[in-house]
């Protein structure tokens, strides 16, 4: 296998997809769509800690959007408690493998309504084994906030995004929160490679 090039001689044969502007209206889109969804499901007598959203952040593709949409939903009044989780297929390759669990979150989830932010739907693998494990820890209600999902068929069956972001092409995308082999995931852009 050859050597990964750098950042910088990877954003000179890529594509810019998406820029900031457009993701941070994404967010703000998206973070409408879960308020007006969570909050009001629960009388206000029987809030408390419990029917708080338990918002597990993907890691480390799902940091950059998980808390962008975080402080969006805290402005229009939905509480959340924080967690994350440390699945992956990848592993600084460009291809999946076989999922490993680098962490698992610490908060109870028995009884709970979870919202699990991701950076990107692909085929949904990952987000398909994290949604079981959540539902097989006793959460009641498990929806998937993704900021990026790719356009094609390879889904796999059952598994979508309740709130979905950016449609992107079916190219290998990389910029905030997505990588290209451990690289630029701090770009404030989204960005595929040239074909």
């Amino acid at each position: 296998m050859s050597t990964p090039l750098i950042i910088s001689e990877v954003l000179a044969k890529s594509d810019l997809l998406v820029d900031r502007p457009t993701i941070d209206a994404t967010i703000s889109r998206m973070a409408d769509e879960i308020a007006r969804d969570y909050i009001g499901d629960v009388p206000a007598d029987r809030m408390g800690d419990s029917f708080v959203p338990v918002f597990l952040t993907v890691m480390h593709g799902g940091m950059l959007f998980a808390g962008q949409l975080a402080l969006e939903l805290g402005k229009r009044g939905l509480d959340l408690q924080f967690d994350y989780m440390h699945a992956t297929r990848y592993r600084g390759q460009n291809q999946g493998g076989e999922l490993v669990w680098k962490h698992r979150p610490a908060t109870s989830l028995y009884g709970r309504r979870v919202l699990i932010a991701d950076d990107i739907l692909d085929e949904g693998q990952t987000l398909k084994e994290v949604r079981r494990w959540c539902i097989e820890q006793g959460a009641t209600d498990v929806r998937i906030a993704a900021l990026t999902v790719k356009d094609h068929d390879r889904c796999v069956d059952g598994v979508r995004a309740n709130y979905e972001g950016l449609h992107l092409p079916d190219r290998y995308v990389f910029g905030f929160g997505m990588d290209y082999y451990e690289q630029g995931r701090n770009l404030p852009a989204i960005y595929a490679l040239k074909d």
